[in-house]
C-alpha cells in the first residue's frame, strides 16, 4: 500500500508544471477529497481528466441470473496524452480487484482508490505513463445485477402458465455504465468494443455486434463472442442475456434486422420489422451515409423505464413501444410505436455516429431524433398523418418554457441528477421545434444539405452546438440566397433574404443559449403593422421579462392574399407596411415557428369574426395555434378570459383533429382547477359548455374502426370525453358494449379505437373493474393492458383506486406505476391518495426511478399541477422543502411545481368571476327566443 507522502509525489508526477494543471486542493487541504481507505484521492473534479483516453475495450461478463450477480474482467487500452502515473476512471457500487498495468516492461499491479461520491476510481502506478504511448489496464470486478431500469438490471416476467423467468439488460445512458463495467463513461471519450458474455445454455445473448462464435467452457456454461463494435460512448454499449425469439428481414442495403421478444409475444413483432426495414433504408438515403454496422436488432425489454434507447446496432424498447397486434392495438398505438422506432433509428446517426461532447447539448441528439421522426413518417407512412401531432409537442415543449424556472436547449449541466434532467420536454420537443422553423427558414432543401455535410463532417467525433451553425450551414446559407431571389416577397418581408443580414449561428443562438421564448405583440394600424417582442412569462415578476431580444422568422398571411410573407424580426420593436389594407392578418403560418402572438387593438376580434363565419379560411394548425395562443394570454393577462371564451364558440363547428384537441387542451384543466375546490356548480356548469361544444361532432361519431388515423384517434378521444363527462347517449352504448364484452368472458371482439371509452364505463362498478382487473392480469396483448390500467386507475372506486398504487409489481409492473400514481391524481376521487402515496414512497421511487430522471419528473408535475390552493402551495412547499439534496431539494421540477401553482393561483383569483359571469350570460342568450 502506498503510504501519503508516496501520493503526493505521485500527485505531483502526474501534473508537472509545464501542463498547466493544478494540484487538485493544493494549500487548502481541507477540500482534498477522501478515498474510501481514508487517502487523499488524486482528483477533485466531477468531469475526468484528459491525460488519458481510451481507444479499446475487450469485455467479458459473467451474469448470473440465478443469483442476479455478475462478474467480469475489462481490459482497456489507453492513449496517453500528457505523463502521468495516475488513471481516473468511473465505477459504481462494484467490488475491484486484481488490478494490473499490461506495459512493454511487464505486469504490475495498481493501487486502487475509490471515491464514491464522484463514482471514481484512481490507478496509481508507481512509475510515469509517458506521453505519446500506450498502455493496457486490466480490472476484475463484481456487484449485483440492479434492482432499479439502469446500469445492467434485473428484468422479468410472467408466462400465460403463470412461470416467472428473470433475465438481464442494460441501459447505460446517461452515467449508467459505470454500473457495470469499469469505464471512461464520458461521451467524449469514443472507444472500440470487444464483448465476451458468459451464459447458461438455456439462455442467449446479444449485443452491439453479431455474434462471431460461441465457445463451450469446462464448466458447461457458454461464452458467446461478439464483433468489435465501431468508435462509440459507453453509454451506446448494450447486452441483453435472455430467452428471447426473434423475428428478421434484410433492408435494401443490406442490413439485418431483427426484433426480439419474449416468446409467447413474438406474434405481435410483425410491424416493428417492416417500419424498422422501412425506416432504416429512408435514413441511409436521406443522411446519404450508409448505416455502419451489418444489423439492427429491436429488442422489446418487460421492465423499462423510458419508452426506447438508441444504443448502437441494439435498440432497446418497453413492449408498449414497440409490440402490435393488428387486432388489439388502436391507430394511435400504430402512429406511436413507428415514431419510436423512427426516433431511435435517427439516433444511429444522430447521437450515435455524431455526438455531442457533453450532456449540456444533449438536445443534438435529441432535438433532431424527434425533428427527425416527424420529416421520416412524413415520407414513408404518410397515412399516419404525422404532422397532426407535431404541433402539440411545440405547445408541451412551451407549457414549460414559459416558467422562470425552464433552461436554455444549450444548458452547463455537471452532476449525475443534473444531466438527468436535461432529458426533458426543451431538449426534445423545443429542440424539434427550433429545427423546424430552421427549416422553414432555410427551406427545406438547403436544411438537407446542412445537415448531411455536419453528419459527414463529424461522424465518430464529438461536436458542441456551435459547430452546426459554423460551417455546416454555409452551403445552406448559399441555397438560401440562391433561392430567395425566386420568391415574391413584399416590402419588408425582403429584409428576411439580404445576404448580408443573413447569419444563421447568430439567429440560432438567440433560441439555444437563452430559456424560454418570444411573445410577438402585433397591432395593425391601417396598412401599417406594428411589431414588439417580449418574453412570454407565467409570473407576476415582469422584471424576469427583461433583457431577453430573439431573431426571430416572423411569417404571415392576410385576408388579401394566401401568400405567405416573411419577415426576420432582430430587435425589440419594427414596423411593416402592408400593400393595403385588410380585415385579418394571422402570423406564425401553421405555426411553423417557436414563438407566440398577441394580437393588440382590435386584432383578437377580427380572428373571433373570421373563425365564426370562416374558420376553413386558415389551416388546422393556424386554427389550434390561435386557440393555444389566445388561452395562454389570459394567463398574463394580455387578453380576458372572456375573449379567448369567445373565441372558443367556433369549435362547435370544428372538425380537425389538432384544433378539436387543442380545443380540449385549453378548455378541459379549468373544470380540472376546480375538481380539487368545493365549487360544484361552476364546476359543473363549465364541463357542460365543453360537452354542448361538441356535442354534434360526438354525435356523429360512429362507434367503429373506420377513417383514417386521425379520424380514427380523434374518434377515440371525442367518445371517451363523453364517456367521462356522463354524456348520456355515450355511457349508454358504451355500457352495452361493455356488457355484453363481460357476458362473452372478454372474448368478443370490440372495435380497437371504442375500448377506452368502454373499459372507463365499466370500471365504475365493482364487478366491472374485478373483470378488467382479472383481464388485465392475464392479457399478453400490450396496448390492451395499457387501455385497462388507464380505465381502472380513473375509475371513481376509493378502495380500487388504493390497489392500483402498489410498489410490488406483482400484477402492474413497476415501470407503469408513475402513469398510474399521475392518473389517480388527475381523479377527483383519487388525488389526495395520489399524493399521500407520492410522498410516503418518495424515497422508494427516487431509488428506482433515478434522482432527475424525467420520470420522477412527470410524477412531481403531474400529481402537483392542478392543485390552485395556497394551502395546497403550502403543503407541496412543506414536503419539499424537507428533502436533502441528496433526495431531490434541487430538482428543477420542483421548482417548476411550485410556479405551476402559484399562477393556477392566479388564475383563479382573476378568472373565476368572469368565467362565471361569461357562462351565465351564454346561459341565458341560450334561454332567450
Amino acid at each position: 500500500m502506498l503510504a501519503a507522502p508516496v501520493l503526493l509525489l505521485l500527485l505531483l508526477v502526474a501534473f508537472p508544471p509545464s501542463s498547466g494543471a493544478q494540484l487538485p486542493g493544493h494549500g487548502q487541504a481541507k477540500d482534498v477529497p477522501i478515498a474510501t481507505n481514508g487517502q487523499p484521492f488524486p482528483w477533485d473534479r466531477m468531469r475526468l481528466p484528459k491525460t488519458i483516453s481510451p481507444f479499446h475495450y475487450d469485455l467479458t461478463i459473467h451474469p448470473n441470473l440465478t443469483t442476479l450477480h455478475f462478474t467480469g474482467v475489462v481490459r482497456i487500452q489507453l492513449d496517453v496524452h500528457e505523463d502521468t502515473s495516475i488513471i481516473i476512471l468511473h465505477a459504481k457500487q462494484m467490488q475491484i480487484s486484481n488490478v494490473l498495468l499490461l506495459a512493454p516492461e511487464g505486469v504490475r499491479p495498481l493501487q486502487v482508490l475509490e471515491y464514491p461520491r464522484f463514482h471514481q476510481l484512481a490507478l496509481l502506478s508507481d512509475s510515469v505513463l509517458t506521453k505519446g504511448r500506450r498502455y493496457e489496464v486490466q480490472l476484475r470486478f463484481a456487484a449485483n445485477l440492479s434492482d432499479s431500469f439502469h446500469g445492467f438490471y434485473k428484468s422479468s416476467y410472467r408466462t400465460s402458465s403463470g412461470e416467472v423467468r428473470v433475465m438481464a439488460s442494460t441501459q447505460f445512458e446517461a452515467t449508467f455504465a459505470r454500473g457495470a463495467f469499469p469505464c471512461f463513461d464520458e461521451p467524449a471519450f469514443k472507444a472500440k468494443f470487444t464483448i465476451r458474455i458468459i451464459r447458461e445454455p438455456r439462455h442467449i445473448t446479444i449485443s452491439n455486434m453479431p455474434k462471431v462464435k460461441t465457445v463451450e467452457l469446462p464448466s458447461g456454461l457458454l461464452e458467446d463472442h461478439f464483433d468489435t463494435t465501431v468508435k462509440m460512448s459507453t453509454y451506446l454499449v448494450a447486452y441483453i442475456v435472455s430467452d428471447f425469439l426473434s423475428v428478421s428481414k434484410t433492408t435494401r442495403h443490406g442490413v439485418q434486422i431483427s426484433v426480439y421478444a419474449v416468446a409467447e409475444k413474438i406474434n405481435q413483432t410483425a410491424f416493428a420489422l417492416d417500419a424498422a426495414v422501412e425506416l432504416l433504408d429512408f435514413y441511409e438515403d436521406y443522411f446519404d451515409i450508409p448505416y455502419p454496422l451489418p444489423k439492427q436488432d429491436l429488442a422489446a425489454i418487460p421492465d423499462f423505464q423510458s419508452g426506447a434507447m438508441e444504443n448502437w446496432g441494439l435498440t432497446t424498447y418497453r413492449e408498449t413501444g414497440l409490440l402490435f397486434d393488428p387486432d388489439k392495438s388502436s391507430a394511435s398505438d400504430k402512429l406511436g410505436i413507428t415514431k419510436v422506432i423512427a426516433h431511435e433509428l435517427a439516433h444511429q446517426w444522430f447521437g450515435n455516429l455524431v455526438t455531442m461532447e457533453w450532456w449540456n447539448d444533449l438536445w443534438l441528439n435529441e432535438g433532431f431524433a424527434k425533428f427527425m421522426e416527424f420529416i421520416s413518417l412524413d415520407i414513408t407512412y404518410p397515412e399516419l398523418q404525422v404532422d397532426d401531432v407535431f404541433l402539440g409537442k411545440c405547445f408541451e415543449a412551451m407549457e414549460v418554457d414559459s416558467l422562470s424556472s425552464s433552461h436554455p436547449v444549450s444548458t452547463p449541466v455537471e452532476n449525475p441528477t443534473q444531466i438527468q434532467e436535461m432529458f426533458d420536454d426543451v431538449s426534445y420537443d423545443k429542440g424539434a421545434c427550433i429545427l423546424n422553423m430552421l427549416r422553414d427558414f432555410l427551406t427545406p432543401e438547403a436544411f438537407e444539405i446542412g445537415i448531411i455535410r455536419y453528419l459527414k463532417r463529424y461522424s465518430y467525433q464529438n461536436t458542441v452546438n456551435s459547430h452546426l451553425w459554423e460551417n455546416d450551414l454555409d452551403e445552406g446559407r448559399m441555397k438560401h440566397k440562391e433561392f430567395c431571389s425566386k420568391r415574391d416577397l413584399q416590402s419588408g418581408a425582403s429584409k428576411w433574404y439580404s445576404g448580408d443580414e443573413l447569419d444563421v449561428r447568430a439567429i440560432m443562438d438567440t433560441w439555444t443559449l437563452q430559456e424560454g421564448f418570444p411573445l410577438v405583440t402585433v397591432e395593425v394600424r391601417g396598412r401599417e403593422v406594428r411589431l414588439s417582442q417580449e418574453r412570454y412569462l407565467k409570473t407576476d415578476d415582469y422584471s424576469l421579462t427583461e433583457g431577453f431580444l430573439w431573431q426571430i422568422p416572423l411569417t404571415y398571411m392576410t385576408s388579401a392574399s394566401n401568400t405567405i410573407h416573411r419577415f426576420l424580426l432582430k430587435t425589440k420593436t419594427d414596423v411593416l407596411y402592408l400593400p393595403e389594407e385588410v380585415d385579418w392578418v394571422k402570423f406564425n403560418v401553421d405555426m411553423s415557428g417557436y414563438y407566440m402572438v398577441h394580437y393588440a387593438g382590435d386584432g383578437w376580434n377580427s380572428i373571433i369574426k373570421l373563425l365564426q363565419h370562416n374558420h376553413t379560411a386558415l389551416s388546422s394548425n393556424d386554427r389550434a395555434s390561435l386557440i393555444h395562443n389566445v388561452f395562454q394570454l389570459v394567463s398574463t393577462e394580455k387578453v380576458r378570459l372572456d375573449t379567448a371564451l369567445e373565441l372558443s364558440l367556433y369549435l362547435s363547428r370544428e372538425t380537425e383533429i389538432m384544433a378539436v384537441t387543442q380545443g380540449f387542451g385549453e378548455l378541459v384543466p379549468l373544470y380540472k382547477l376546480m375538481e380539487k375546490r368545493d365549487m360544484a356548480a361552476l364546476e359543473n356548469q363549465m364541463k357542460d359548455y365543453i360537452v354542448d361544444l361538441f356535442r354534434g361532432l360526438i354525435d356523429r361519431q360512429e362507434w367503429t374502426d373506420s377513417g383514417s388515423v386521425s379520424e380514427r384517434m380523434l374518434r377515440s378521444y371525442l367518445l371517451l370525453f363523453g364517456c367521462v363527462r356522463n354524456y348520456a347517449p355515450c355511457v349508454t352504448k358504451a355500457t352495452q358494449l361493455f356488457n355484453s364484452w363481460r357476458d362473452s368472458d372478454g372474448t368478443m371482439s370490440l372495435p380497437v379505437d371504442i375500448t377506452m371509452a368502454v373499459f372507463v364505463i365499466g370500471a365504475r362498478t365493482p364487478e366491472g373493474w374485478d373483470f378488467l382487473f382479472e383481464k388485465y392480469r392475464h392479457s399478453m396483448q400490450m396496448s390492451v393492458k395499457s387501455r385497462m390500467k388507464t380505465a381502472m386507475a380513473v375509475s371513481p372506486l376509493q378502495d380500487k383506486l388504493q390497489w392500483c398504487q402498489s410498489l410490488h409489481g406483482e400484477v402492474m409492473k413497476t415501470q407503469d406505476l408513475p402513469d398510474v400514481i399521475v392518473s389517480v391524481s388527475k381523479n377527483p376521487r383519487g388525488y389526495k391518495l395520489a399524493w399521500d402515496f407520492f410522498r410516503a414512497n418518495w424515497h422508494t421511487l427516487i431509488k428506482k426511478f433515478d434522482l432527475g430522471s424525467s420520470t420522477v419528473s412527470y410524477m412531481v408535475t403531474g400529481v402537483t399541477n392542478q392543485y390552485s390552493t395556497r394551502e395546497m402551495l403550502d403543503e407541496v412547499r412543506g414536503f419539499f422543502s424537507s428533502l436533502t439534496e441528496e433526495s431531490g431539494s434541487e430538482m428543477r421540477c420542483i421548482r417548476q411545481s411550485y410556479e405551476t401553482i402559484e399562477d393556477n393561483i392566479r388564475w383563479m383569483d382573476t378568472n373565476l368571476p368572469l368565467l362565471q359571469a361569461w357562462l351565465d350570460k351564454l346561459k341565458k342568450l341560450e334561454a332567450s327566443p
